[in-house]
């Protein structure tokens, strides 16, 4: 039986997302054979990310200013954004080396069975970006499952209201995947082969 200490360490490491309690209990084990230095070290990177990351006042995407390196980079074309549901989303993207415009994260996606409406997620700064900015072109990068469908559907609605070009990423992502999961190659030709919507 694990003392109360280490227990509640397994308990922790059970919150995170895939980690089942034989592997909390691994990872606590783990940890209890570190040195304290390393254990330490541990610490300071979860105080430092929690304390030095915030989300970009344009984008959404984490960063450690105000405004993330993506939207302050003046070789990237700010009349293309392209429109994911997780920051995770952005370094999948950016690892293919085709996309050159910027991003924009909504937080999430439409899913009304369990209390996600627009309201929350992160769409009224979009709307507020192509309002004020001379934006020539919308990629609606949401994944290819019911919910992120559904978003990119009712995305492309509001967005006509702008006559801009509207597209969406093409084949390559399965229905039912994740952009974060998928490979670069099926991610650079999804980009490539984009559709207007």
């Amino acid at each position: 039986m694990a003392t109360k200490s280490l227990e509640k360490l397994i308990l922790e490491f059970n919150k995170l997302p895939g980690v089942g309690i034989k592997s909390a209990t691994r990872y606590a084990f783990f940890i209890l054979n570190q040195s304290e230095e390393e254990v330490k070290r541990f610490v300071e990177a979860l105080e430092s990310v929690k304390e030095n990351v915030k989300k970009c006042s344009i984008c959404g995407n984490f960063c450690e200013s105000d405004i993330c390196d993506i939207c302050s980079d003046n070789l990237r074309d700010d009349s293309i954004i392209c429109v994911v549901e997780d920051s995770k989303d952005i370094i999948t993207l950016e690892k293919t080396t085709k996309f050159k415009g910027v991003y924009h994260v909504l937080e999430g996606h439409l899913d009304p069975l369990n209390g996600i409406t627009p309201n929350e997620l992160n769409i009224k700064s979009l709307i507020k970006r192509i309002g004020e900015n001379d934006i020539k072109e919308i990629i609606l990068a949401t994944n290819p499952n019911l919910e992120g469908e559904t978003t990119a559907m009712y995305l492309a609605k509001l967005i006509k209201n702008f006559d801009i070009k509207v597209t969406k990423l093409a084949s390559g992502i399965p229905m039912g995947g994740n952009i974060e999961f998928s490979d670069t190659a099926t991610v650079s030709r999804a980009l490539d082969d984009r559709v207007e919507i």
